[in-house]
């Protein structure tokens, strides 16, 4: 089972593909209804689903006020974030699972 957390993710199409950025408090959840299109939208639309990002935060409004600055960004400064964690873009959603 997984635990519930305030998030904020990243969801990539390819590496340095079309990005989403969203905030929830049940990743796995999350990202399995984005993957099973079950979230009609602009992740469905544009196969964004591969999971490339994570940040996990104490509280639901910290995580919001996150996502909000994130989404403000130069997508060079996003695409820097995912590298700087994660260099390969490899898909976190597995990692999730165990």
């Amino acid at each position: 089972m997984t635990q519930k957390r305030p998030c904020v993710y990243i969801l990539a199409s390819g590496r340095n593909g079309t990005l989403y950025i969203g905030v929830t408090a049940d990743l796995a959840r999350r990202v399995w209804q984005h993957l099973s299109n079950a979230v009609a939208g602009f992740v469905r639309d544009y196969s964004v689903c591969r999971l490339v990002f994570a940040e996990f935060h104490e509280s639901m409004a910290d995580a919001i006020l996150r996502e909000k600055r994130i989404k403000k960004w130069l997508r060079t400064w996003k695409l820097e974030l995912i590298e700087s964690h994660k260099p390969q873009w490899r898909d976190l959603y597995d990692e999730l699972a165990t």
